[in-house]
């Protein structure tokens, strides 16, 4: 099962060597890691998923928290979540296929953010199933190369960490 968690860190060098360091030692796959700086430069926030169990999650949790830079740390629950990834993928296209990708771009969301004789590069910031929709639907006219960024998550509602 994978688990996002989210993690207030104070912006210092070697956090996230330590951070990911903890979850190689103690053998906790890492699915996706995206960090960045808050509205507070000295804070950073960290959101990762990886896959376990209720108890290797409790582990992972409390393992995080005696890490000297880490301020908070906290399990978003899935149905309280709200996440997104940003997909670059670049397709093969010809002048016949513009148009079918033009549709396929404006009907998922995406934006178009290069276009060259051959081929055409989309942008698609969704939720990991969306994204996974889009890249079947693109898979026929040729992808040539992809790539997503980390999982981005809040809690959804009045909380915050």
């Amino acid at each position: 099962m994978k688990h996002t968690i989210s993690i207030l860190v104070e912006n210092n060098a070697g956090v996230l060597a330590r951070i990911s360091g903890l979850f190689a030692r103690r053998g906790y796959n890492i699915h996706s890691l995206a960090v960045g700086v808050t509205d507070d430069e000295k804070i950073s926030r960290m959101t990762i998923v990886a896959e376990g169990s209720e108890y290797t999650l409790d582990q992972i949790e409390k393992q995080l928290n005696k890490l000297i830079d880490v301020i908070k740390v906290r399990s978003l629950p899935a149905d309280k979540l709200l996440a997104r990834e940003l997909m670059l993928v670049k397709v093969n296209c010809t002048n016949m296929q513009r148009p079918e990708l033009i549709a396929i771009a404006e009907l998922s969301g995406a934006k178009i953010s290069d276009v060259s004789l051959d081929t055409m590069t989309l942008e698609l910031s969704a939720n990991d199933a969306k994204i996974t929709v889009f890249e079947e639907l693109l898979k026929p006219y040729g992808i040539k190369e992809t790539v997503r960024t980390g999982v981005v998550a809040l809690q959804k509602g009045a909380g915050a960490l």
